[in-house]
């Protein structure tokens, strides 16, 4: 037997939740510990860690996605520029999340919509958006709380794709399509508490760090390269609303990106974890010697060397320019305990370039 089908055996034989509408109440409780007082405008290291078992990996194409469950948490949800907390409801009995990454380069893709149907029997028991999220031990990914329907047999069907954001490099023609895997789990209510990890932190809570990523054997780790591994000429590097930018210069554009000249490209990420933060509206303005050399939006972009960031073709960066980052808009992604405060007030990023 391969890790692949213990890992879904494991799953199939142990995955449960709590008995008894009060015990579950009274477990949920303790899986939520207080939250931090006068908790920082930045990230932060979150009350507890919770573990995660893998109900398994599909692959189609150059999609691979793996369905993940945990105990249900707390988790914020962005509205404009603000967050608004959701709590774990009575009934619910699982948190599911589901990472996609591409198969052949490992690249994180943190930008599609996501859908999960969960079945028993030929009735639907879940239908629901699956939300994109950020949280210090798994980075991006999809997921929500679920209320599975007692103990038995379920199937659960992630829908994911096509990829929003423009893509280059070998992903240009790439991610155009939506896939559909499935997966096959039981659940039962008495194994929960046994199989998922839950530590919590009360000598580190509320500092301004971060916990360490999740090792996960058949899911890559979610994270940017650091600035100086990053393709191109590092023209600088900034912080805004407790985010990380570098801004790196290709003197050859990535196939799939229109206009002229040279290839500006920004990689927002978490402090500490360098995971890529999507969602953002970005614009860049370019001073050289009182005069504007550019000024327009940054796009979107997923690329295998550069992974997810946001770029444009300008017509060149001379020695001595100034480069402004605005953010436009913050990041719309939800996030988990620890990242809920930050990444709100964002002023713009300024730094003179060197290239």
């Amino acid at each position: 037997m391969d890790r692949r089908e213990f890992l879904a055996g494991a799953a199939t034989g142990t995955l449960g939740t709590l008995a008894g509408c009060t015990n579950l109440l009274e477990r949920q409780s303790t899986r939520a510990p207080p939250l931090v007082e006068d908790r920082p405008d930045a990230v932060y290291v979150p009350t507890h860690v919770e573990g995660m078992e893998m109900v398994g990996v599909k692959s189609s194409g150059r999609y691979s996605l793996a369905l993940f469950y945990s105990f249900p948490h707390r988790f914020w949800l962005m509205d404009d520029d603000r967050t608004n907390k959701v709590e774990i409801g009575s009934e619910d009995s699982l948190h599911l999340m589901a990472s996609v990454w591409d198969a052949e380069t490992e690249t994180a893709i943190p930008s599609s919509n996501a859908s999960l149907t969960v079945e028993q029997d030929g009735g639907t028991v879940v239908r629901k958006r699956m939300w994109p999220m950020l949280s210090q031990n798994m980075g991006f990914h999809y997921g929500d709380n679920v209320a599975l329907d007692g103990d038995g047999v379920y199937d659960a069907t992630v829908a994911f794709g096509p990829v929003s954001v423009r893509r280059t490099g070998e992903f240009a023609d790439a991610f155009e399509e939506q896939v559909s895997p499935s997966f096959r789990f039981e659940f039962r209510r008495d194994a929960l508490e046994g199989q998922v990890s839950f530590e919590e932190l009360p000598d580190r809570q509320g500092e301004r760090d971060a916990v360490e990523p999740m090792s996960m054997d058949m899911a890559p780790t979610p994270q940017l390269p650091p600035a100086e591994e990053m393709p191109g000429t590092t023209l600088g590097t900034g912080t805004s609303g407790n985010a990380r930018f570098v801004a790196t210069l290709l003197d050859e554009r990535p196939e799939g990106v229109d206009g002229d000249g040279p290839y500006l490209a920004v990689s927002p990420r978490t402090p500490y974890n360098r995971f890529p933060i999507p969602m953002m509206a970005l614009s860049a303005t370019l001073e050289r010697d009182g005069e504007t050399a550019f000024d327009g939006n940054l796009m979107s972009t997923l690329d295998p060397d550069l992974k997810y960031h946001y770029g444009a073709a300008v017509d060149g960066v001379e020695d001595g320019d100034r480069l402004t980052i605005t953010v436009d808009s913050p990041p719309g992604v939800s996030r988990h305990e620890g990242y809920e405060t930050t990444f709100l007030e964002m002023e713009p990023v300024e730094m003179d370039v060197s290239p």
